[in-house]
């Protein structure tokens, strides 16, 4: 069988129809989900993006060991392992942080393909004459930040149509690798991780796909990119409510102009006859803050809801789960072991590194029992942070957060964010069934948690916050 992973960079579940949103547009993803088992409690664990590729990568935990970083010498990787086992592997990705030097998560592919030139990527050097009277200066707001911004207006300055933006470059690589593939006559035990960075910003679809969703109201200039950086960066009073609106519409655009190339790629693995024998896993890395809990971007180490909960689908070429619905608490951890499950590699990774021929112990657990409808749960609660700077848990019904008290820096290399903001423990209640409103409709307050019940809940608060120090010691201990 073969092994399709779509990996769909800050896409948040409810900013998808088959997670329950009624206006956003996602046909495409909305029928790979009728196919599939969708998982409605998915979390990440260590966050942001590196983290949660090396825990995909590996099946282990990273939260309380490592965060921002390269992968291991020592780390043996889902690539490494299939290769191992006869599978013809291939990355093709537009992920900046992978692709920077020394990272190694191309480790155990034959085919990489790294796409060039998003965020601050010193991709295109020649002159481009950059007119930024075109776009809000809330898009930078240090001189370091103007020039990442102006370096990635240079990187897109070439683009003339839709077939140009990233996430359809990536989807087209993807395609032409395996049809190259279908020619040599290798269609079989083919695995392809394919990253898109899309719809992370800067979010700057085609304008077809923001007015789709635009705030009829905002009169400003594009905001594609708010800065983060600076005394006002990230901050919500820091822009006005119509500014805020007109972000969320330009994130709403992007995850629709994903879902169009996500769905094209789709067709055309149909098209190549490799959707009948291709298991296929589409996820994100996290969601995004577009203004809730007083923040844009991700600004604050704070693992709240609306940036630690994923989406995850799974379709079994065959239709085993095909259109349940799971909501048991799963995690990033789990999604190796679960493609080792159905594979039927039983043994563990081994690599194909001499001096590293070794079984290390999966810390995920596989969710086909969860898919093929012979188990309930297979954990009882879900862990979140960033590594050093911020710890969570939640159960079905809670979510509890832990700060660093010490000195915590998190946006690195602009002189700010000195120390963490927040202090006490938070307990909140989870609004499973909370929906954002289209961006014309949004106002401050409007998120999945919206009190905080530390302090009249203290009895729960002290069981979660025991659960949590459980949890992360018996990662420890593992």
């Amino acid at each position: 069988m073969n092994v399709i992973v779509i990996m769909l960079d800050s896409l948040r579940p409810d900013h998808l129809g088959f997670y329950g949103n009624p206006w956003i547009r996602t046909p495409n993803l909305d029928k790979f989900a009728r196919e599939s088992t969708v998982f409605e409690r998915a979390y990440a664990e260590g966050m942001p993006t590196l983290p949660v590729r090396t825990a995909l990568f590996t099946g282990k935990y990273t939260l309380m060991w490592r965060g921002w970083q390269h992968l291991e010498p020592e780390d043996v990787t889902l690539a490494e392992t299939l290769r191992t086992r006869g599978y013809t592997t291939a990355l093709i990705t537009d992920t900046a942080p992978m692709y920077w030097p020394r990272m190694a998560y191309e480790r155990g592919f034959e085919y990489v393909r790294f796409i060039r030139g998003q965020l601050t990527d010193i991709y295109v050097v020649d002159p481009v004459k950059v007119d930024l009277s075109e776009w809000s200066e809330k898009n930078y707001l240090t001189e370091k930040d103007k020039e990442d911004f102006v370096q990635y207006l240079k990187n897109r300055s070439w683009w003339r149509d839709e077939e140009d933006h990233f996430v359809a470059q990536v989807m087209e690589a993807g395609v032409k690798w395996l049809r190259e593939m279908k020619e040599k006559g290798k269609a079989d035990r083919l695995f392809l991780w394919l990253d898109s960075f899309d719809p992370h910003e800067p979010w700057d679809p085609p304008e077809r796909y923001y007015k789709l969703y635009e705030v009829k109201g905002y009169k400003g200039l594009p905001i594609i990119n708010p800065s983060i950086y600076g005394e006002r960066g990230g901050f919500v009073e820091n822009f006005t409510l119509d500014e805020i609106r007109h972000i969320r519409a330009q994130y709403a655009g992007e995850v629709t102009l994903v879902d169009r190339w996500v769905g094209w790629f789709l067709e055309e693995v149909e098209g190549l006859g490799l959707l009948e024998d291709t298991l296929i896993v589409i996820l994100s890395d996290h969601g995004e803050p577009l203004g809730e809990h007083g923040i844009i971007r991700k600004v604050r180490p704070w693992p709240y809801e609306e940036l630690s909960r994923i989406v995850l689908a799974v379709r079994h070429p065959r239709g085993i789960g095909g259109g349940r619905r799971v909501r048991a608490l799963v995690q990033t951890p789990d999604i190796l072991p679960t493609i080792f499950d159905f594979l039927g590699i039983s043994e563990g990774p081994i690599s194909s590194r001499s001096e590293l021929e070794v079984y290390p112990e999966l810390q995920g657990a596989s969710l086909r029992p969860l898919i093929e409808g012979n188990a309930e749960k297979v954990r009882d609660y879900a862990v979140a942070g960033h590594y050093g700077r911020s710890w969570s848990i939640r159960n079905e019904d809670y979510s509890f957060y832990l700060w660093s008290l010490k000195r915590a820096p998190y946006t690195f290399g602009y002189g700010i964010i000195e120390e963490q903001e927040r202090e006490k423990p938070e307990l909140y209640r989870i609004d499973r069934d909370y929906v954002p409103p289209p961006p014309e409709g949004w106002k401050e307050g409007d998120q999945p948690e919206r009190e905080d019940l530390a302090e009249e809940e203290r009895d729960l608060a002290s069981e979660l916050e025991l659960a949590l120090r459980r949890e992360l010691m018996s990662l420890e201990a593992r």
